[in-house]
């Protein structure tokens, strides 16, 4: 599955060709934040003037064709909490959020599931058979605790699908060639998969790179998704800065990006 830039009127944002469900990831273009917000900031605890990001939430919209005053948002905490969410769990943009999850699923139509990320690992779910779909946020806490896998375990126990069934895309994240890490993500990756740990942490010095898109495809295929249905976007979040918001390059003054799911009434 190959990852397309799409533009609707200013908004740039990348999809992946086969997923089968209306689904965004966002870059940084085609918003109307200014400043270190500049200009496509989606994330509500920034700093980002309100009125901005409201108005970037609705060129989003207008781009995807949901409505944007109902949305489905959760307070990441790098964990691995999975959520069912559902209609009356939909808010509009700056609503108290009263959960902690990292992942989001539904079988609702109509319920946009939103995650953020600025370097981290967006994920999402598709099952095209039992009607389902996922979000997940997966940082090195996240993957290292199988978070992807632990949302696959929660379609299949909630929702009744099949594993096999499960399209997944991994969108733009901090790369391999960027994601210098110590020893304590080295070896939190070596606990977690063992001998295939080989080639997903490469020693460089007294450092390490660390490759999260490939160690979150490699726990989506041990969760039971096909290796075809699994399509992980090419773009390092860090390599590309200037189209993406990476937390690393702005020293944590940014925006963020959103990846977005949602099932229209005619699927």
């Amino acid at each position: 599955m190959a990852f397309i830039e799409n533009k609707s009127d200013e908004i740039l944002y990348m999809t992946s060709s086969d997923l089968g469900v209306t689904h965004a990831f966002t870059t940084r273009f085609g918003g109307v934040s200014g400043g270190i917000f500049k200009s496509l900031n989606l994330g509500q605890n920034t700093g980002d003037e309100p009125a901005c990001v409201r108005r970037n939430y609705e060129l989003l919209g207008s781009a995807l064709g949901i409505d944007p005053t109902g949305l489905i948002f959760t307070r990441q905490v790098h964990g691995t909490d999975i959520r069912y969410a559902s209609k009356k769990d939909m808010l509009p943009v700056f609503s108290p959020v009263p959960y902690e999850a990292d992942g989001l699923i539904t079988a609702e139509k109509d319920v946009p599931l939103i995650i953020y990320a600025a370097d981290c690992v967006p994920i999402l779910l598709y099952d095209p058979v039992r009607c389902a779909i996922g979000a997940v946020h997966a940082g090195w806490r996240g993957t290292v605790r199988d978070i992807a896998g632990k949302a696959v375990e929660k379609m299949v126990r909630e929702l009744g699908s099949d594993p096999s069934d499960i399209r997944a895309a991994i969108g733009p994240c901090i790369s391999v060639c960027c994601y210098e890490t110590g020893g304590d993500v080295a070896a939190a990756v070596n606990r977690a998969l063992g001998s295939e740990a080989v080639g997903y942490v490469i020693p460089r010095g007294k450092r390490y790179h660390t490759d999260l898109k490939g160690i979150n495809s490699l726990l989506l295929t041990r969760a039971g998704l096909k290796l075809e249905n699994i399509a992980v976007s090419p773009e390092c979040t860090s390599c590309s800065s200037d189209k993406y918001w990476s937390h690393r390059v702005t020293h944590g003054k940014r925006g963020s990006q959103a990846s977005i799911i949602v099932m229209r009434k005619e699927v």
